[in-house]
């Protein structure tokens, strides 16, 4: 892939964007899809993929892209791009954006900073009558956090071209409604296709979603690249029984054998023979989910880290022969898996890295290099072309998928400030 120009020279292009309008953005967004939550007493979002108040949150940010300006279009899995034109009509666009879709216990910032944020440094750019030679498009993935359709990074990687259209469209959510379905439904199902010819460039501005910038005491963070993640729903089917006249040797009960498993993964992780494993064990439900019967059958989603290809492998092999194991020693237990996602290291591009630490320096902002724990679109879009992202520092321990997710205004407009010069360096002043 061609790399992008990263020899501006110190300073120059060095943007501050409006913070206050930024933050007024982030705040108008999170009302679309807002819950009080009744633990914390904290106001949260709820807008998964492709429900109403996802479609309105939608709505909500392709208004502001067209009030800047931008035009815009929307492809065959609902991801949208708004465009602002450079001088060269024939140069490949910086990209940048990332996702509004949140959890079910969702905060503010998570994706709709890379999107505002990108809306905002064509706002700024606008302001200071800047053109570029490169065109600058932002962009809003379907599906990032792939809580109810099962994949996550779903719209980027369609676009990116590892999953296919129509096996995206076929997914479903647990009440047996398909993605393409709910596209058409809220008037998502663009006319544009899907696949994304290689930008010049993807910079993507991120909350850290974790504690380091924070103990740190650091502004930003230069992500160098996202671990490998991998995703599987696992089925446990064992055999009803009354939960007092049945002997316990008699029982086939899936709700231990699921206990067996959870700790089986911890163990794997405190060996430490899988390098730095990370596993959890995010959803489980067993049925008939009564107090006193023996469960039939289990059900519960395995998410396994891992920033070394290999010690990943080594460790699903692992769990499927401990899932073997299982069933062997379990008369009458059976289990079957289902592959949810699989998303190997992504290294960052090092000259991209090179620009985002020097427009921090330029603004005067502390940063470190750091490695992404969590899942971003930016993985997919880095094989299109060079790409890395920016973290943005969070409060009370970097806490996300929470209503306590938090970023300071200041926090917020500090990765605006640093993601808007570089993609002013990247795309060039326009002749």
């Amino acid at each position: 892939m061609t790399r992008p120009d990263t020899t501006t020279a110190p300073n120059a292009g060095a943007l501050t964007v409006n913070g206050d309008r930024l933050w007024r953005s982030l705040m108008d967004l999170a009302e679309t899809g807002a819950y009080d939550d009744g633990r914390t007493g904290l106001r949260g979002v709820n807008r998964l993929a492709l429900t109403d108040a996802d479609a309105a949150g939608r709505r909500k940010v392709i208004g502001w892209m067209e009030q800047a300006g931008l035009a815009v279009r929307v492809d065959a899995m609902g991801n949208i791009y708004g465009r602002r034109e450079g001088t060269d009509a024939s140069a490949a666009p910086v990209l940048t954006g990332s996702h509004l879709d949140s959890v079910a216990t969702g905060g503010a910032f998570d994706g709709c900073l890379g999107v505002l944020g990108g809306i905002e440094a064509v706002r700024t750019l606008d302001e200071h009558g800047i053109t570029t030679r490169h065109p600058i498009e932002v962009a809003v993935f379907t599906e990032e956090e792939g809580v109810r359709f099962g994949t996550d990074m779903l719209g980027s990687a369609v676009a990116a071209g590892r999953i296919p259209l129509d096996h995206a469209h076929a997914l479903t959510d647990r009440e047996g409604r398909t993605l393409g379905a709910e596209l058409a439904r809220t008037g998502f199902a663009g006319p544009e296709g899907v696949r994304l010819s290689p930008p010049h460039a993807y910079v993507e501005c991120h909350i850290e979603q974790g504690p380091v910038l924070a103990d740190a005491g650091l502004d930003i963070g230069v992500v160098t690249g996202v671990q490998g993640i991998s995703w599987q729903e696992i089925t446990l089917h064992g055999r009803a029984a009354h939960a007092g006249t049945t002997p316990t040797r008699l029982r086939v009960d899936a709700g231990l054998a699921a206990a067996r498993t959870v700790v089986h993964l911890r163990s794997m992780v405190d060996s430490g023979a899988y390098g730095d494993l990370r596993a959890t064990v995010g959803h489980l439900t067993v049925h008939p989910d009564l107090t006193n019967i023996v469960p039939a059958r289990a059900e519960l989603t395995v998410d396994l880290r891992n920033p070394d290809d290999t010690h990943m492998a080594r460790a699903e092999a692992d769990l499927a022969a401990s899932l073997r194991t299982l069933e062997a020693g379990t008369t009458g237990l059976t289990v079957a898996t289902r592959r949810m996602a699989r998303t190997a290291y992504v290294p960052f591009d090092e000259g991209v890295q090179h620009v985002i630490a020097r427009a921090a320096d330029d603004h005067g902002l502390e940063h470190i290099s750091l490695l992404s724990g969590a899942g971003h679109d930016a993985q997919e879009i880095a094989a299109l072309c060079p790409t890395a992202m920016i973290f943005v520092r969070g409060e009370y321990d970097g806490i996300s998928h929470n209503p306590r997710e938090y970023s300071t205004p200041e926090a917020c407009a500090h990765g605006v400030d640093v993601l808007a010069t570089t993609l002013l360096r990247l795309a060039g002043h326009g002749r």
